[in-house]
């Protein structure tokens, strides 16, 4: 039997919050219209008290609060692509002789800087969002990134710039795994398209990112021409660096300023029922609605069966908390074969992606030198021009997944889709033989791209419950870091003209677009608890 019957004619035994909020009946409290999961992948009351929030922000509706919500959760996705980014937007202007030079063949080791950070960041705050709480890490996150990244631009030395990058880069590891999880979490189930809606901050970061970029780093640069490169005379890239530390700072402060709650659904899987209530109820007040929820409709739940769920006291300190962590989140990621089967099947999707993406933008320039004029050299200002170009094409890409996961498709079927036409314009790119050729294809591969990310990032926390979305979400993005972190190491010991990487890279997006077809979860239309 499944925890969620898939009979819609139990529908009618549902509690409701029309004026009050009636008895639950655990045996029959769920129905199709949840993400459905079977019997022994998660405590029963406790999923039980989770849709009866569920229903209470339904009831609210999507208002005031979630508005606001959804601008400064955007703030993490802008972060998490403008600043990988940014590493490559100044790799190039790193040639100075009394300043920060990387040496030849070393450029790479920045990159691999900062995808150990990415890791370390994506492991460390997601873990933690679902053990001492989401709104922490939520502002926490923002401010590490601000702050290492402005201070970067007044790195004395190549390695320092490494150290930096990498303590920036743990900051932005944590956004996507904790902004996503406090966003689904507060907002009504008739509107989690709008998580995917959220990747228009992902396209806007490298929007932003390349608009500076063109403006600071094409126009204060040492000239191509010079044979020697002076500090005083390429202050581009640490104007650059200042400027979107700056910028990211001021997002944290914006965030920090607008009033947002503790995640109610964490709150719920750590033991504070009353708290939970509160926050609901402090929500619906910010929209103006009235909210029928008390802490009774959830004691009734505990009274009408037994629970193997024991919650921890509301009083715990943190290093007890740590201390009693026996592991439980992750392993209940695999609590069943058909929760094992996603959890492996959605970590192998991120990984393999996150492989695909570096060994794509690491080797495809050598490839096009050797094949015609498609990559010839073009000057500084050309060059940032044509990296804005294509990173406006995300903006669009961002607001058709938004459209597709609604449509008859569903998730998995968008997914799929934006995959393999993601690896066929990347197959497409390889054939430029002029460089109006080269930007137009990485146009289309960026539009697709742009699409696929933004679905796989509202997919994977829909399928998992609050009370282990973080853990889960983490561990993917974890896998995504992994792998990544294997391309620039690649990228300094391989040989660069062969082409093969790039078809491997190609096939990878192929390859990951015929695993989201055999997924077992399916969200759309269905509440996330």
């Amino acid at each position: 039997m499944n925890v969620f019957e898939d009979n819609p004619d139990k529908a009618g035994n549902n509690s409701t919050l029309d004026g009050d909020v009636k008895s639950v009946s655990n045996k029959d409290v769920f129905t199709s219209e949840y993400v459905i999961y079977d019997d022994n992948d998660f405590d029963r009351v406790y999923l039980s008290k989770s849709k009866i929030i569920t229903d209470a922000i339904d009831k609210i509706g999507f208002g005031k609060y979630q508005i606001g919500l959804f601008f400064i959760s955007g703030f993490g996705w802008f972060s998490d692509n403008a600043w990988p980014i940014a590493v490559g937007l100044i790799l190039s202007r790193l040639n100075e002789v009394d300043g920060v030079h990387a040496p030849t063949g070393k450029a790479p080791f920045i990159t691999l800087a900062q995808n150990l950070g990415l890791l370390a960041g994506a492991f460390f705050w997601s873990l933690s969002s679902d053990l001492i709480g989401r709104r922490w890490a939520f502002n926490i996150t923002l401010l590490t990134t601000g702050v290492f990244s402005t201070i970067s631009g007044s790195s004395p030395n190549f390695a320092a710039l490494g150290v930096y990058a990498a303590l920036w880069s743990f900051g932005v590891g944590g956004n996507m795994p904790v902004d996503t999880a406090v966003f689904l979490e507060s907002i009504p189930s008739n509107k989690q398209y709008f998580l995917t809606i959220l990747s228009v901050f992902w396209a806007f970061g490298q929007l932003v990112a390349n608009l500076f970029s063109w403006a600071l780093i094409s126009n204060f640069s040492c000239d191509d021409a010079e044979k020697v490169c002076y500090k005083s005379d390429n202050q581009g890239w640490r104007y650059f660096l200042y400027t979107l530390g700056g910028f990211t700072l001021l997002l944290f402060i914006i965030r920090f300023s607008i009033k947002n709650y503790e995640s109610p659904k964490f709150l719920l899987a750590v033991g504070k029922d009353e708290k939970a209530v509160e926050v609901v109820h402090k929500i619906a007040k910010i929209n103006g609605k009235p909210c029928f929820l008390t802490i009774e409709s959830l004691r009734e739940v505990d009274d009408s069966e037994s629970s193997s769920y024991v919650p921890p006291a509301s009083n715990e300190l943190l290093k007890d908390k740590i201390k009693k962590y026996n592991f439980s989140h992750i392993r209940e990621c695999f609590a069943s074969r058909k929760m094992a089967m996603s959890t492996i099947m959605v970590i192998v999707s991120w990984a393999l992606i996150g492989l695909a993406f570096p060994l794509y933008n690491a080797f495809l320039p050598t490839f096009l030198e050797k094949r015609g004029n498609a990559n010839k050299p073009l000057s500084v200002r050309e060059t940032y021009r044509n990296s804005l170009i294509v990173a406006v094409m995300g903006i669009p890409g961002s607001l058709i997944a938004g459209l597709l996961v609604e449509l008859r498709i569903g998730r998995k079927g968008a997914l799929c889709l934006s995959l393999l036409l993601t690896g066929v314009f990347l197959f497409c790119s390889t054939t430029a033989r002029t460089s109006n050729a080269n930007l137009g294809w990485n146009c289309m591969f960026n539009l697709f791209s742009t699409m696929m990310y933004g679905i796989l990032y509202a997919y994977t926390p829909e399928i998992f419950p609050a009370r282990i979305r973080g853990t889960a979400v983490g561990i993917a993005s974890s896998a995504n870091r992994v792998l990544g972190v294997f391309a620039p190491v690649i990228g300094i010991y391989a040989n660069l003209d062969t082409p093969v990487p790039i078809y491997v890279s190609g096939a990878l997006f192929l390859v990951v677009g015929v695993i989201s077809l055999f997924l077992p979860y399916e969200s759309k239309g269905r509440k996330s608890l």
